[in-house]
């Protein structure tokens, strides 16, 4: 296992990073798209096992004083070894002036507060109407 950090969005293949989203039901967006969505981000990481893309995350930010967490995924076989949190370093660390939001799977709620997130007391959201019954089936909203 060769593990890699790769902070910009060349050599990417972009459908390893669609197919690790829609693993974790994160994103069902094509190998295109996603270039595109991770492209147009603040900050990128990506890990790479191999030149495989095994591990991923984004942030969106104004670069000053917001930035917004986001499509943290990493494959199975490397959970557990401190990747995940190294995904979310890696990002604050491009944002780190910055007050930093995120949303998760209320199943990994214990793993960002483990990272330093605090829960927010409040906190409101528009969906676009067909990821909106998904959200409340997963229990976002």
């Amino acid at each position: 296992m060769d593990i890699t950090i790769q902070q910009h969005c060349e050599d990417i293949n972009w459908q390893e990073v669609a197919d690790l989203l829609k693993f974790y039901g994160l994103s069902t967006l094509d190998a295109k798209t996603q270039e595109q969505v991770f492209r147009n981000s603040y900050a990128v990481v990506f890990l790479l096992d191999n030149n495989r893309v095994v591990g991923v995350g984004r942030a969106l930010s104004d670069g000053i004083c917001q930035a917004a967490i986001y499509n943290i995924a990493l494959a199975k076989y490397l959970h557990g070894q401190q990747y995940g949190r190294l995904i979310v370093d890696k990002l604050i660390e491009q944002v780190k002036d910055c007050n930093i939001i995120l949303y998760t799977h209320p199943q990994t709620v214990e793993f960002y507060k483990n990272l330093g997130f605090d829960l927010m007391k409040t906190g409101m959201a528009i969906y676009q109407e067909d990821h909106r019954h998904e959200m409340k089936e997963m229990g976002f909203i």
